[in-house]
């Protein structure tokens, strides 16, 4: 499904993530308010893509579609201003999602659905989380992100003193909010059923809770 997207604040992260966005189909407007980054972004992006404005200006803001948008993402170098930006685009243009970036951690707190922001993307907090959590879980590498980090997509190559080795799936003690949607075994995929036996070498990849992925580790390495 195509989304119409408005990104406020350009620079790099708002240069590729527009890229990312418009390669996938997606329709999208960025507003940036510094004369330097707008140079750098128009030389990058379509000439329809980008718009030079105050980011906080409603006027700007509607003049690049905010009220036809289905997500908003705010994400210039200042919380007050992705705060700014969020209010407007909930309370005052009635957008259905919205997406901030934090720069400062300490000021995660502040954005609540009750300051328009939907999604919170603290930077700092999620790569320090992610580094700690690659450090303790071994060979397990984790793919992705989901729900605000609740969920990881996670890939582990099962060990020969592993637990699960020539084991099949209904008979492990798998965490309660864990599943196995595939199986990379001499380059070929399989999706497992609860009689798959599980190899050494086998490459599982799982989606599992936070809370649960030292429970499967602890199973498959």
């Amino acid at each position: 499904m195509t989304m119409r997207i408005l990104i406020v604040g350009g620079g790099k992260v708002g240069t590729y993530l527009a890229g990312l966005l418009l390669a996938d189909g997606h329709t999208v407007k960025v507003v940036e308010g510094g004369k330097e980054e707008y140079r750098l972004m128009a030389a990058e992006l379509p000439a329809d893509v980008v718009l030079f404005g105050s980011v906080t200006d409603p006027e700007v803001l509607e003049t690049a579609g905010i009220r036809e948008a289905d997500v908003v993402a705010a994400v210039t170098r200042t919380d007050e201003t992705n705060l700014v930006i969020t209010s407007l685009a909930r309370f005052e243009f009635n957008v259905q999602r919205t997406i901030a970036r934090v720069n400062i951690p300490k000021n995660a707190w502040l954005f609540t659905p009750e300051m328009g922001v939907d999604v919170p993307l603290n930077q700092a907090d999620l790569m320090a989380h992610l580094i700690a959590e690659e450090m303790s879980m071994g060979d397990v590498m984790t793919l992705l992100k989901l729900r605000r980090g609740q969920y990881s997509l996670v890939e582990n190559k099962v060990s020969s003193r592993a637990i699960a080795a020539g084991k099949a799936i209904k008979d492990l003690n798998l965490p309660s909010e864990c599943v196995l949607p595939a199986i990379i075994r001499n380059g070929n995929l399989i999706i497992p059923r609860g009689d798959t036996v599980l190899l050494p070498e086998d490459e599982v990849f799982a989606l599992v809770h936070v809370s649960q992925l030292d429970a499967l580790a602890s199973i498959l390495r």
